[in-house]
This record gives structure tokens, sequence and C-alpha cells, in this order.
């Protein structure tokens, strides 16, 4: 049995305003507040972290924001820094998400500054990582996913890496009602645990948390935590209600 705490993290992406973020973040708060052996964190829209961090106060559900830019200051209209994050409450930030380098143009080069930026903030990285479906039936994952850890984490030492979560997201299951099975998850995961053994020492790579993401619900999430490299979920429409998203944090029950 793995001694990495799982993290059940939920990306809430361009959903709710501010009151109903509150809503939704009250209402977890009190549905998880007996959870155990597990971390759960929240990611909402940016006009919403405040107000969530206020909802969130004497819970242990941490909160996540859902992009940063790299740069501490400046002429950069529309970004966010880290420092801002922090100020808010943040004390998560989500990196390189499949909708970022899809839509907006996000390069393995640009999201290693903004995981740079994070833990030079003391935010945690979710590092997301994963394979198109064209790049899968091409038989290309495993080069995708190398290139894409040692890409985003270019210039790092293994004391820089303090905290970071790595969340491998098959980007053909984001979204779409396909999930990985438990056997192309877990190979996966295993894949980028040695990449990070052969970077960084087994000590590093023995205790990083690897994230599962892709149509996580409650009828699939118990058998992916099963698997001995899987260390939780990044989860995307199951989060957004609080009843389906806190019995994926009492996955073991």
């Amino acid at each position: 049995m793995s001694s990495r705490t799982p993290l059940i993290a939920g990306n809430w992406k361009m959903h709710k305003t501010g009151f109903q973020a509150v809503e939704a973040a009250s209402q977890l708060k009190r549905l998880v507040n007996r959870a155990t052996d597990v971390e759960v964190m929240i990611a909402p829209t940016f006009t919403a972290l405040y107000q969530v961090a206020q909802a969130l106060k004497g819970s242990t559900i941490a909160l996540g924001a859902q992009n940063l830019y790299w740069e501490k200051q400046g002429a950069f209209t529309g970004e966010i820094s880290s420092e801002m994050l922090v100020e808010v409450g943040c004390s998560h930030v989500i990196i390189g998400h499949s909708e970022r380098r899809l839509f907006f143009g996000e390069t393995d080069a640009s999201i290693n500054l903004k995981i740079r930026a994070a833990l030079s903030a003391s935010l945690i990285p979710v590092f997301c990582i994963g394979e198109t479906e064209a790049q899968r039936e091409a038989g290309e994952t495993f080069s995708v996913l190398d290139k894409q850890v040692r890409d985003g984490l270019k210039d790092f030492v293994f004391d820089d890496l303090s905290g970071l979560v790595v969340a491998y997201e098959p980007v053909w299951a984001i979204g779409t009602g396909k999930t990985a099975s438990k056997e192309q998850a877990q190979e996966a995961h295993q894949f980028v645990r040695s990449l990070l053994d052969t970077l960084f020492g087994k000590p590093f790579a023995s205790a990083v948390r690897i994230l599962y993401g892709g149509s996580v619900k409650p009828d699939n999430v118990r058998v992916l935590m099963e698997m001995p490299d899987i260390d939780g979920a990044l989860v995307g429409g199951a989060s957004l209600d609080p009843e389906t998203f806190s019995k994926l944090v009492f996955f073991n029950e």
C-alpha cells in the first residue's frame, strides 16, 4: 500500500458565478468534513477565489487556481500572478491543462516557466500531461508523456520540486465520457513515475503524487484508485456537484 496521501482535486473550469461557487463550496465543506487520510482541493474561477476562500475557512479543503502567469507583475492584460493567488488564499495551481494547451497555445516551455513561478511562491503546481486520441492510436503515448515531462520540468533539480503534483489526463478521456481502463491508466502512471526516477531519483519519484484525470466518476474511481501508481484524481464535470464530488472523496468506503 502506498504511503502517498491521495489527493482528490476538482477543476471547476468556467463554471459557477461567485454566489454559486460559495454555495457549492459550503455544501462540500459539510459533506467532506469527516474525511481522513485524503486531501481535497477545488479550483474555482479567478473571480470566485476570494469568496470561496472565505467559505472554506475552518475546513481542510485546499483552494487552487486554474492557471497563472510566470511574471510577478507588469503589462500583461488579463493575466494573474502567483503572488496574487497566494494573497487570495490559494495553496495550489493547475498548470498545463490540455484545454490550456489546445485552446490557448500553451507550450511545454511556457508551462516550465509557470511551474517555476508557482514553486517560487510556495504554490503547489498540479502539472498536467496527457496524449490525444490520435497520438494514442499512433502508439505515441509514451513519447508524448516523455517530452511533456522532460520539457515541463527542464532545468529543475530534486530540491526545486517539493510538493509537485503530476496529473495524467489522456485528452481523449476529458469530458468525453470515455475513461482509460485501470490498466491503461496504471501503465501511463508507472511510465511517468519511472521517468521521474530517471530524472530526479527514486526518493522523489516514490513520493510524488500522480493523479488520474478523464471522466472520473463515483462508479469508476475506486478501481482506478486501487492501482499502485494512481494517487488521486483531477476531476472536471463530476466535481461541479458537491454530492457527486464527495463520493469521490470517500472512494474507499
